[in-house]
């Protein structure tokens, strides 16, 4: 009698282990449209003379795109999460609106080789209206100084984010910068 109740006992014990192992612990979900990015710092390339002449943004499925585009071939950047965005030059923080500043630095300048400016908008300003979109709060224009140019790319949160280069179109290339709806 006395081994019965002891196995029946360490049954239940062993059955109500088994069932509190699972209580607080969350299923695996697939990651949001199978994003794996991180939201690590990505730094690639090196100084290049070819200069920005445009950026714009975008609206995708599954994150809000931003395109910086250049005459000639452009290889470098740095973009980062940052308490504040630094403007070239100075060092003063930008007005970048969002919950969460990502620091773009382009590895480019936004002038040619004659000094000439050819990127339309002047430190500051803010460069694309993104009213609406799911992600992005802001674009803003840091300048450039001495080869490098800054934006600010104001998020609504500190989310997964990806940059990368395309060549094209024609003799330009571009550099993306992809930042996730959510995780």
């Amino acid at each position: 009698m006395k081994t019965r109740w002891l196995l029946q006992a360490l049954v239940l014990v062993a059955l109500v282990a088994a069932g509190m192992s699972t209580i607080g612990t969350p299923a695996s979900a697939a990651p949001f449209c199978g994003i794996t990015w991180g939201s690590a710092a990505k730094q690639a390339g090196s100084l290049r003379p070819a200069p920005l002449v445009d950026a714009r943004t975008a609206q995708h499925k599954c994150y809000d795109r931003t395109v910086f585009e250049f005459r000639g071939k452009a290889n470098g950047y740095r973009v980062s999460y940052v308490k504040a965005v630094p403007e070239e030059g100075t060092g003063e923080a930008l007005p970048v609106a969002g919950g969460a500043k990502i620091w773009v630095q382009l590895y480019n300048p936004a002038y040619d080789s004659r000094g000439h400016s050819t990127y339309p908008h002047r430190s500051r300003d803010h460069v694309a209206d993104v009213t609406g979109y799911r992600t992005l709060r802001d674009l803003v224009y840091g300048g450039s100084f001495e080869g490098y140019t800054t934006f600010g790319l104001g998020a609504r949160a500190k989310l997964p984010f990806r940059a990368f280069v395309l060549a094209g179109p024609g003799g330009h290339s571009r550099i993306v910068v992809d930042v996730a709806h959510k995780w």
